[in-house]
């Protein structure tokens, strides 16, 4: 591994779609360092041995693998150094990182730090799964890494736990490797993609098994059945392995001990519309700031953020907090309901990575989404959604200073 530097411009902490999108936008500008924990660049998709990916960044639809390769590539041709194998171990105000290494610990200075270290998937114990615990059970990521990089075969008939879009790339996955699914669980009365994603695991004879709860995982030294309970009652699904998919988390170690502050709901840092943290020498960008979006569109917001970076490091920046010249951040809030979270978690006003609020609901919800200012309703859209997917309510171009902002969804 190359020598790290003791200090840059800009040090991005992911080398994933929205990483390495960012140091791309930023590096014919500034120098620009990339850290990744793994052997290798370019976040999930590397792990992800099917298509689609690439048609917004390269114009043709490319395999997870040879996306991530592209990405890389492009960074590096712009003037990138990407260094693997280096866990960030602590953020520090200044900005710097600490970090360790084959060559040991270290600690980088730079200018601007940009958080892209994305999503991980709720384990067995977050779902409160009882029973054994037997080897075969595995998130979804874990079985692409052994599929698509390592060429195991961890199991041959394994239950999917999910309807989301990651549980129907685990179908594909699965096909892949030769790999049998028996059946597919979803607690909610409808697969939670889109129509028509439902049809697929049927088109694979795959059971799907809606409004169910998974009660046990059992068996000893391996997975041997399921115990579920469903529309039909109580049933036991014979089965040799569990993949867990959905219940997606931000990968916000760093934040646990550290100084920049969290958004409760949605478990990464609180960051304003330039996608800067609550200390402002720290940005955040992808899947860090909510669970769990495309790879696309981490790639396009890493792009954004970039941008927010690069006016601040010339000269230009957003208006800041502590600013007595400019207008403070108007905090965003959500009303009672079903809302579950909003990023950004604050507006400033003239900053524009983010020209929308996403949001998320919690349970299935139709309605009139609000947005107000100091009372006043200012935006607003129907929708009819699930959870697990985008909601956006673009901002307006004017908002008022002062006050704040609050989101409420009107049912019916």
């Amino acid at each position: 591994m190359t020598a790290l530097p003791a200090e840059v411009d800009v040090l991005i902490v992911g080398g994933g779609p929205a990483g390495l999108s960012a140091a791309t936008v930023l590096a014919p500008h500034l120098r620009v360092l990339v850290l990744d924990r793994e052997a290798m660049a370019g976040g999930i998709p590397r792990h992800c041995g099917h298509p689609p990916f690439g048609m917004r960044e390269f114009g043709r639809v490319l395999r997870g693998p040879d996306y991530a390769a592209a990405l890389v590539a492009r960074a590096r041709a712009a003037g990138v150094q990407i260094a693997c194998g280096v866990d960030v171990t602590a953020l520090h105000p200044g900005p710097a990182v600490s970090v360790t290494s084959d060559a040991g610990p270290a600690r980088i200075a730079a200018r601007r730090v940009l958080l892209a270290t994305g999503v991980r998937e709720g384990s067995r114990v977050e779902r409160m799964i009882g029973g054994e615990k037997p080897g075969g059970i595995l998130p979804t990521g874990a079985l692409q890494g052994m599929v698509h990089l390592e060429g195991r075969r961890p199991f041959l008939r394994p239950v999917i736990l999910g309807t989301e879009l990651v549980a129907f790339s685990a179908i594909m996955t699965c096909a892949h490797a030769g790999i049998r699914p028996v059946a597919m669980i979803e607690e909610g009365p409808r697969a939670t993609a889109r129509w028509p994603a439902a049809l697929y695991p049927r088109l694979r004879g795959i059971a799907l098994h809606l409004g169910t709860r998974v009660l046990a995982i059992e068996g000893r030294e391996r997975v041997e059945s399921v115990l579920i309970d469903g529309p039909a009652g109580q049933q036991r699904i014979a089965a040799d392995g569990v993949i867990l998919s959905g219940r997606f988390r931000p990968e916000a170690t760093l934040l646990v001990t550290g100084h920049l502050a969290r958004d409760r709901a949605t478990g990464g840092p609180a960051i304003d519309s330039a996608g800067r943290c609550s200390d402002p020498d720290f940005h955040a960008a992808g899947n860090l700031l909510r669970p769990v979006e495309t790879a696309g569109w981490c790639w396009d917001e890493g792009r954004r953020v970039a941008g927010a970076i690069l006016a601040d490091l010339r000269g230009a920046p957003p208006p800041a907090p502590e600013s007595p010249s400019r207008s403070a951040p108007l905090p965003v809030t959500l009303g009672p309901g079903p809302l579950s979270w909003v990023v950004p978690q604050a507006v400033v006003l003239g900053a524009g990575a983010f020209g929308h609020l996403q949001l998320r609901v919690e349970r299935p919800a139709r309605g009139r989404l609000v947005l107000r200012a100091g009372g006043a309703v200012i935006a607003g859209r129907r929708i009819a959604s699930r959870p697990e997917r985008r909601i956006l309510l673009p901002l307006p171009p004017d908002l008022p200073a002062g006050g704040g902002l609050s989101v409420t969804l009107e049912e019916g």
